[in-house]
């Protein structure tokens, strides 16, 4: 660009005004007669748009929070968990999805159907615009599915963690937490037993006594996502035990992938917990124990068969057999053979009589043939399970079963309906009708027509709904039964006990805040009152200044309104501060 030159020189800038030229007098004088133009402003939108905060500054701890949980009872208690350390924040959980903010999808990753729900649950709050946080067992095993890009994501041993998780994704950000619980490089059980939680049903409380297995099952996804084993240590159990009891908690589960490897990886065992737990439980209460795979019972048989005689543990032993076909347990590497799982039925059914066994049946696994197929038949036949779980066989991406040759779908369904056909073909209560039993009464039927109690066998009894037998044991006479239940009427002159001295918490009530809860969360709310104080200054502030902007344009009167305002927000800012 060419410089510009000048020919004479300027000695000042008053210089290139002319005697034609109108003076700063002149130009003052003539704006009295000017009339301006007024520019109008909509007043209304921009009042609304300095009351709302902008959307990285949403206030967190005061949202509505629906939380839907699928699977197994560990699960569920995770669910329980989440849901407790978000009430005692400030959240609201509500039951009514459409009525929710946000939504806490806490999923399964056992079989096929239970994975598409919850992604169509994760297609449904986009498209009514919620905010979504993902937990459980698919997002922690496979969190790079497409389905899941773009969302938050709280870890299976993350779970202390999950207000922290909610917040962000309330702010419009995306968090993922997914990692694992060590100490000295020691992989915990997962999140703290103390945490606040909210039981699904105030009598009923569940505890994960470990995390993980020791197998390597080739069908089984849960493997992926809870890893290896890891123990809680048997004091902590034995803690909440006694806490939940302190709550008005009647009846306790004991749960887990296995809780039959409980304490092989901190030195103890599965018995040597229960020894100590049955020392906490107040009589009355029960406690029943979980899924227990055949390889670990083996080696505790006689101590399991003296704990699961005790009068505060239920008869009751879910062992699944998956298949009753060797060839068929190899290629599941379930190691163990048909012969174990029959040994361990037989003997628990002679030293613990009346023994309630449950347990699982797979069909359609990869190569299973006819005959392997008639083989598992033969056994529920023998055995005539009270309880069975029937699942056709889904094969799970990233499992070395979903490699093998698949046995055809139409075959697979067939084979389920033939083994339901003979599951159906037997009534394992009919005998009883007519036996005097003591039933502990812990929640309503799903028809609301009855209360549900279950006598020492943990068998389903129903009983008429009347308000003072719940969370009570009590005497019923047998009258009738189904395949999934009895029916009893209480003794006119029996006593009903009363488990637990303590009131059970209300339906909703936060469990568990400790003296160190309640520290973080008077500092949380602090903080949050902060920010909604700082918020409101800033929104106050701006209205403030559109008034100042919108007075005559007299500049003492502005000054002196000015520092009014300006005093009286100082004061306000001192003492919300302070």
């Amino acid at each position: 660009m060419p410089s510009a030159s000048c020919d004479t020189l300027l000695d000042d800038i008053e210089d290139i005004v002319s005697q034609e030229d109108s003076k700063p007098q002149d130009r003052h004088f003539a704006r009295k007669h000017v009339v301006p133009k007024v520019r109008r402003r909509n007043t209304q939108k921009y009042l609304q748009e300095e009351n709302s905060p902008p959307s990285d500054s949403s206030i967190p701890g005061i949202q509505k929070i629906w939380i839907r949980t699928w699977g197994c009872s560990h699960n569920n208690s995770d669910g329980e968990y989440m849901a407790g350390q978000l009430a005692a924040y400030g959240y609201k959980i509500t039951e009514n999805a459409s009525d929710a903010d946000l939504w806490l999808l806490n999923s399964c990753t056992v079989k096929n159907p239970a994975e598409d729900h919850f992604r169509n649950s994760i297609k449904k709050a986009q498209e009514e615009n919620k905010k979504v946080v993902l937990a459980g067992c698919v997002p922690q095993a496979q969190p790079h599915q497409d389905y899941l890009k773009g969302l938050s994501i709280i870890g299976v041993q993350q779970i202390d963690r999950v207000v922290e998780v909610v917040e962000e994704t309330i702010k419009g950000h995306s968090v993922r937490l997914l990692g694992q619980k060590k100490d000295n490089g020691k992989r915990l059980g997962g999140a703290r037993l103390d945490l606040p939680k909210i039981r699904k049903n105030p009598l009923i409380e569940i505890i994960s006594i470990n995390t993980g297995c020791l197998n390597a099952c080739t069908y089984c996804k849960t493997k992926h996502a809870r890893g290896n084993l890891a123990s809680y240590p048997i004091d902590e159990l034995v803690d909440r035990a006694k806490q939940s009891f302190q709550e008005g908690v009647c009846e306790i589960w004991l749960t887990s992938e296995d809780t039959g490897a409980y304490g092989r990886d901190i030195g103890t065992n599965l018995p040597t917990l229960l020894w100590k737990l049955v020392e906490v439980i107040p009589e009355g209460a029960m406690l029943r124990l979980g899924m227990t795979n055949p390889p670990y019972i083996l080696e505790h048989l006689e101590e399991m068969a003296k704990i699961l005689n005790h009068p505060r543990v239920y008869a009751f032993l879910h062992i699944p057999v998956q298949s009753a076909s060797d060839s068929v347990l190899m290629e599941m590497k379930r190691e163990y053979c048909v012969a174990d799982f029959k040994r361990v039925v037989d003997f628990l059914k002679e030293k613990v009589p009346g023994i309630t066994i449950a347990t699982d049946i797979i069909c359609g696994f990869p190569g299973e043939t006819d005959q392997d197929f008639q083989e598992t038949v033969k056994l529920v036949e023998e055995y005539k399970f009270p309880s069975l779980f029937i699942n056709q066989f889904y094969p799970r991406p990233g499992t070395p079963a979903a490699k093998m040759e698949q046995v055809p779908a139409q075959v697979k369904k067939q084979r389920t309906k033939d083994l339901s056909r003979v599951f159906h073909s037997y009534n394992p209560y009919d005998h009883k009708i007519g036996e005097r039993q003591q039933v502990l009464v812990t929640e309503e039927s799903f028809d609301s027509k009855f209360y549900v109690a279950h006598n020492r066998f943990y068998e389903q009894v129903l009983v008429p709904k009347n308000t003072s037998f719940m969370g009570k044991m009590v005497e019923v006479d047998i009258y009738e039964s189904g395949k999934y239940f009895m029916k009893g009427q209480p003794v006119s002159d029996a006593k009903v006990y009363t488990p637990s001295i303590s009131k059970p918490l209300a339906k909703g009530e936060v469990s568990g805040l400790t003296k160190e809860f309640r520290n973080r969360r008077v500092h949380h709310l602090r903080s949050t009152a902060h920010s909604s104080a700082a918020t409101r200054h800033r929104s106050a502030s701006s209205r403030a200044l559109l008034w100042v902007q919108r007075l005559p344009r007299d500049p003492a009167l502005t000054i002196s309104v000015g520092l009014a305002l300006f005093a009286l927000l100082f004061a306000f800012v001192v003492k919300v501060y302070n």
